[in-house]
């Protein structure tokens, strides 16, 4: 880029100039190979027009720049590079009449880009004698959206207004995203606000994209709520950036402010709102959302996003209306609905689904596998466990990958057969993960095997040295097994780096407004009504024989202790809330971010009997449905 500062002189520009225009008199408008020339580039065929350049050059004759600049769009629609680089050679070798030899120069630029061909832009746009915004605007594009290449874009942006080229709002629109830290982006965002372009509609947008992206959710909230005016480009911008940031509560609170602004949602705002409903198990606003995605009839992006919300939200009979409703699906939707029915303890429901996607000749991809055996993982089939993982390289030309092998040592586990996930381990033809050793660390504490938990957390710390989930769940499988010597040397040095245990959560939604409630918290606004409900419950369910578990309690402290600390658990208190708010005939929904406990696990389906009610409880890994004194687990989980 050494020529990048470098212009033609004055003299030659203007000597340039007077000889295109001398070329220009002498043109002959009206011969018959140019107006064929002329028509081919609007109507094509492509190679009819590309196959008489060199007719023309024989000729003497030069194409006007519209034939040209429509013959290099032709070429990008229906050419290749090769074919790209015989207009440019031909265009360098013998131009085109002028004034219009930058339009041709600029689209030959953009030619080279759409074809991916930067470099080759670069040095077109080195020898060019005169640039304009177009030019630089092309260029600080495909470098902004150049892997490894941002930065130039900003330097190219610089040069551009040294070069006394004023960058417009597409410009702007373009470079924002190259600004890799706040600070940068902030200078850029000022640099908007001083030429008067910080209020486009684009480049508010891409201000909003820009602080998504690098985590700055209150500043792209800033920009959006300086806007005078709201524009659906900028509502579906902000949406999707609060989505994808994880902060799912504030997406919806814009998707409803969206609405009530009148505005329409697009695509993307939909499949992010989605997303926030899956995260926050917020059906009712996912089922409104619903009614926004019967416009977009036959999207099957969209289809899919809705499909997994209620998968995710525990709704299955939501899911398997829809999905038998679907105009078309595809690999995504039976991946999906295999899945989700695993998840909400239906395996045997999502096996015969594979079956059925088998049938109708939609082939399998590792995604799929990964379903269907932890389909078997959470219902203990073994043997069938085996069987598909065994076949997929023979069956579906599918190898199995890490997420498989993990899905193989969870089915063992959970089925106690701890010596053989092991072996299983240890003759893997890959190298073992710490999410590996961990599943295998989580089923030596479901079975109470101290041993082979420390010899798996060693295993971790090895690959992830600050691992706190490792440290955590061996010090548990110490207390499960009333090792309290050992459980302690485990806490202090978790105390010694610095580490806290992540307390239980759970959430749940009421009109539209989502609840959280903390292990032993009674800071919510209904505490009293909530400990009044909780005793009311455990009354309830003691006569029908409930008897708290107090061996889930991880502390050596005395039985009354151990019962409090159990009665406050986040489950209970949430479910406590759910039943003096929940309308007649709708479930309790509830997600929680730890593993539920074997005592809320009873409690829940004593609940469930005693008042009629069905409770919805999604853990990182699974669901829970419990309905007249019974799980969907089946109680192994």
């Amino acid at each position: 880029m050494n020529s990048l500062f470098k212009r033609l002189p004055r003299n030659r520009l203007a000597a340039t100039r007077r000889s295109s225009r001398r070329r220009l008199h002498t043109q002959p408008h009206s011969h018959p190979l140019l107006a064929t020339f002329s028509r081919l580039c609007v109507e094509g065929p492509f190679p009819a027009a590309l196959a008489l350049l060199p007719d023309l050059a024989s000729a003497g004759l030069r194409a006007d720049p519209v034939s040209l600049t429509r013959l290099v769009k032709l070429c990008v629609r229906h050419g290749t590079a090769s074919d790209g680089r015989l207009i440019h050679r031909h265009v360098a070798a013998h131009g085109a009449l002028s004034p219009g030899g930058l339009v041709v120069s600029n689209s030959l630029v953009s030619m080279y880009v759409k074809f991916g061909l930067l470099d080759d832009a670069l040095r077109l746009f080195d020898g060019m004698p005169e640039r304009n915004v177009v030019t630089w605007t092309t260029v600080v594009s495909a470098l902004a959206n150049a892997d490894g290449k941002k930065d130039e874009a900003l330097r190219f942006l610089v040069a551009m207004r040294r070069d006394g080229v004023a960058p417009n709002a597409y410009t702007f629109s373009s470079v924002l995203g190259a600004c890799g830290t706040p600070g940068v982006l902030a200078a850029m965002h000022a640099s908007t606000v001083k030429v008067g372009l910080d209020s486009d509609v684009f480049v508010r947008s891409s201000l909003i994209d820009s602080y998504m992206k690098l985590g700055d959710l209150d500043g792209g909230r800033s920009v959006f709520d300086e806007m005078v005016t709201g524009d659906s480009v900028v509502w579906n911008s902000i949406i999707a950036g609060f989505a994808q940031s994880g902060d799912g509560a504030g997406a919806m609170e814009l998707f409803m402010r969206m609405k009530g602004a009148g505005f329409s949602a697009n695509q993307g705002a939909l499949t992010s709102v989605l997303r926030a409903c899956t995260g926050m198990v917020t059906l009712e606003v996912g089922r409104q959302v619903h009614a926004h995605v019967l416009k977009y009839e036959k999207d099957l992006i969209l289809h899919n996003a809705l499909l997994d919300m209620y998968c995710k939200c525990g709704s299955l009979q939501d899911a398997d209306a829809l999905f038998r409703r679907m105009p078309q699906r595809d690999v995504i939707s039976w991946s999906t609905m295999i899945s989700g029915l695993a998840q909400n303890g239906r395996s045997t429901e999502a096996l015969s689904v594979f079956d059925l996607m088998k049938s109708e000749g939609v082939a399998p991809t590792c995604i799929t596998l990964v379903g269907v055996l932890f389909a078997c993982s959470h219902a203990g089939l073994v043997e069938d466990g085996w069987y598909y993982f065994k076949s997929m390289e023979k069956l579906f030309g599918i190898r199995p990958e890490k997420e498989h092998h993990n899905c193989m040592v969870d089915l063992l586990g959970r089925a106690g057969k701890l010596d053989e996930a092991l072996k299983f381990i240890h003759e893997m033809s890959l190298d073992p993960d710490s999410v590996i050793w961990r599943t295998l660390l989580g089923a030596c504490r479901m079975h109470k095997n101290a041993n082979l938990a420390a010899y798996a957390a060693r295993e971790i710390l090895k690959l992830e040295p600050d691992d706190q989930g490792a440290r955590i769940l061996l010090s548990n499988t110490y207390a499960d097994l009333r090792q309290w010597t050992d459980a302690e040397k485990s806490w202090k040095a978790m105390r010694d780096r610095g580490m806290k245990k992540e307390p239980g959560r759970s959430w749940i939604e009421l009109e539209k407004q989502v609840h959280v409630f903390i292990a032993g918290d009674l800071s919510h606004p209904c505490s009293d009504s909530i400990v009044q409900e909780l005793n009311r419950l455990i009354g309830r369910i003691s006569a029908l024989g409930y008897v708290p578990q107090t061996e889930f309690v991880l502390q050596d402290l005395p039985i009354e202790q151990k019962e409090d600390l159990l009665k406050y658990h986040s489950e209970k208190l949430a479910i406590a809330f759910g039943t003096t708010h929940a309308m007649e005939g709708k479930p309790i929904r509830i997600m929680k971010n730890l593993r539920i406990c074997g005592d809320c696990h009873a409690f829940a389906k004593l609940v469930s009997k005693s008042e009629g009610k069905v409770v919805i409880i999604r853990d990182p890994v699974r669901f829970h449905h419990f309905q007249d004194g019974a799980c969907s687990c089946g109680d192994y989980w």
